[in-house]
């Protein structure tokens, strides 16, 4: 898990995406149709359950221009907190 940002403890999300079970690439495309409903700064929380997501979500921050906030474990799944840019 060292490996991996965690997210500050303070952080609240202003929408929450339920991408538990799905695979690669739909949790990424589910994303990108998610953050574009929010406005410049706000904080989306993807709820996920592929493990390929700890590299996906973050990459495509990067490129995007999103700022990755980190992650949280969750009970079977991995909460991912972006900030939309």
């Amino acid at each position: 898990m060292s490996d991996f940002k965690t997210v500050a403890d303070d952080v609240v999300a202003k929408s929450v995406l339920d991408a538990k079970g799905l695979s690669c690439p739909m949790p990424l495309l589910r994303t990108k149709k998610e953050i574009g409903k929010l406005a410049a700064g706000e904080i989306l929380q993807v709820d996920g359950t592929d493990p390929g997501s700890r590299n996906d979500i973050p990459g495509w921050c990067e490129r995007s221009g999103h700022e990755y906030l980190g992650e949280k474990e969750g009970s079977g799944f991995i909460s991912f907190f972006i900030k939309k840019g």
